[in-house]
């Protein structure tokens, strides 16, 4: 199994470094089955997180004939709508717009990553998996519509206008799309995804090693449907 893990400008480095971290532990106890690179769209880069400047350094380009599984997080910036300023910065000057999580999503738009993940969606044969607001990637760029689907608890109402269901649960496995929640929920994610396409074993060792228990419900849309409580 090959994981990409698709980085763009203003990502938020948790929630790419969590995934990346627990799939690549999954390789050493799988004798390399499981493999995991940093990408981007436009190929091998130095790529600007939105906390501190922190940056990463993909070291390919976003390949779907090679990919097996795409990982997409979200942003770090500013809570709000662009325009807004703080009480307290009143008189200081407009904050600058691309540090707004909205606009730093929105700008994955205007990349060849719409194109490449829709490309994905269609391909039977690749997963693709998203932490926090790497969901609304997905949904800003109409691929949404009618899938089971969750994101930070600050952007379902978001999810639910592009024409998604959007579920509050920790992880939502949805097929061939797997959706995290809020940031740390890469790590519950990582895990899920080795269980899923490895086994419990594998998953349990990598959670012993990286001592973190796994939290929350994997939604999934089986069963009978509840009566309200």
């Amino acid at each position: 199994m090959h994981t990409q893990v698709v980085l763009f400008d203003g990502f938020d480095p948790l929630d790419a470094i969590a995934p990346f971290e627990v799939l690549h532990a999954g390789g050493s106890a799988t004798d390399g089955a499981v493999t995991v690179e940093l990408v981007t769209a436009e190929g091998p880069r130095e790529v600007v997180s939105g906390i501190g400047g922190l940056t990463l350094r993909a070291v390919g380009a976003l390949d779907l004939e090679r990919a097996d599984m795409l990982v997409v997080p979200g942003a770090s910036g500013r809570l709000g709508e662009p325009g807004e300023a703080r009480e307290e910065e009143v008189g200081a000057g407009e904050r600058k717009q691309d540090e707004f999580i909205p606009v730093l999503l929105g700008r994955t738009l205007t990349t060849e990553l719409p194109a490449l993940l829709g490309q994905a969606m269609d391909d039977p044969d690749i997963t693709v998996a998203t932490v926090c607001g790497g969901s609304l990637v997905l949904a800003m760029a109409g691929l949404l519509r009618g899938r089971h689907v969750t994101t930070h608890h600050m952007g379902l109402d978001m999810l639910e206008t592009t024409g998604a269901h959007a579920i509050r649960a920790r992880i939502v496995d949805d097929g061939d799309l797997i959706t995290g929640a809020g940031v740390t929920s890469g790590l519950d994610l990582g895990l899920y995804l080795l269980e899923r396409e490895v086994g419990p074993r594998v998953a349990h060792a990598v959670e012993e090693l990286i001592s973190h228990e796994r939290r929350g419900t994997v939604w999934r849309a089986q069963g009978p449907t509840p009566t309200p409580l």
